[in-house]
């Protein structure tokens, strides 16, 4: 019992842990829709293309720590543009995720380039890697109010997202709008991800959309139940991961996702027998 009630003593392991279970469900069902259409890439796409948002309110004089609020509508606009180019059909998924997402971190790295001599240093590592025991109350607050309005929007939405998700075709036929569906999916993800940088960074975070759901997709054999199961894997594989990483003094985020890798490893092994 000492195990789990020592991290619990410290104010930061409650929040770290708070934000980490929220961060790690919410992902995981949005993954669920992201993984069934065979976008597995778009979680890293959009990471990157915060980073690119980032590198811009770094360049225009915003303090790291505000950075995001510049890197949510710059990473929005480019999920609606992906969206916009899968529509067209003349790519496929992985096409135009890479190459949004090669140009956005491309132009990270030169807004990055571009501030002044004279601009306060920034720590690229915290940025790419995230500090999910850095989280502050203020952070919290706006992770619980991402998920309330993504479960609120998810809700309203879900029989329609799965009926366009499965058999988009079809569903265009029976007045399912489709195409604004994908844009909000897509948008959603965006939004996420940027609050979700925080806790596991630019580089870790797409692996807390798609290792749940792609574990559930084992494990599950309905959309619903395929949610369930990626919506428990999330918020256990964050909470385990986090308790691991105190008690064995090595990075939080990593560990949740090594963790997350883990779970998958023995899901795939239980299978094939």
């Amino acid at each position: 019992m000492d195990w789990l009630l020592e991290p619990l003593s410290q104010s930061f392991m409650i929040r770290a842990l708070i934000a980490g279970t929220i961060v790690g469900g919410l992902c995981a069902t949005l993954g669920v829709f992201v993984v069934q259409r065979g976008l597995s890439f778009l979680g890293d796409g959009l990471a990157h293309a915060a980073f690119g948002g980032i590198a811009l309110g770094l360049l225009i004089g915003v303090a790291v720590d505000r950075a995001t609020w510049v890197a949510l509508p710059f990473t929005i606009a480019i999920a609606l543009g992906i969206a916009w180019v899968l529509r067209r059909g003349k790519l496929r998924g992985d096409v135009a995720v890479g190459v949004f997402f090669s140009v956005s971190f491309a132009l990270g790295v030169l807004f990055l380039g571009l501030r002044p001599n004279d601009a306060p240093p920034v720590n690229v590592e915290t940025v790419l890697f995230g500090s999910i025991l850095a989280i502050s109350t203020n952070d919290l607050w706006v992770v619980a109010g991402v998920a309330i309005a993504s479960g609120l929007v998810l809700a309203a939405t879900w029989s329609r997202l799965a009926f366009a998700t499965f058999d988009p075709e079809l569903a265009a036929i029976a007045g399912v709008p489709v195409a604004a569906l994908d844009s909000m999916l897509l948008a959603l993800v965006a939004v996420v991800i940027v609050v979700a940088v925080k806790t596991v960074g630019i580089a870790l975070v797409s692996s807390f959309i798609v290792i749940p759901a792609a574990t559930a997709r084992m494990l599950g054999r309905t959309l619903p139940g395929v949610a369930a199961y990626a919506l428990a894997l999330g918020i256990g594989g964050a909470a385990l991961g986090l308790l691991l990483s105190y008690h064995l003094n090595v990075a939080s985020g990593a560990t949740i996702i090594l963790t997350l890798g883990g779970l998958f490893g023995v899901v795939l092994l239980a299978k094939r027998r």
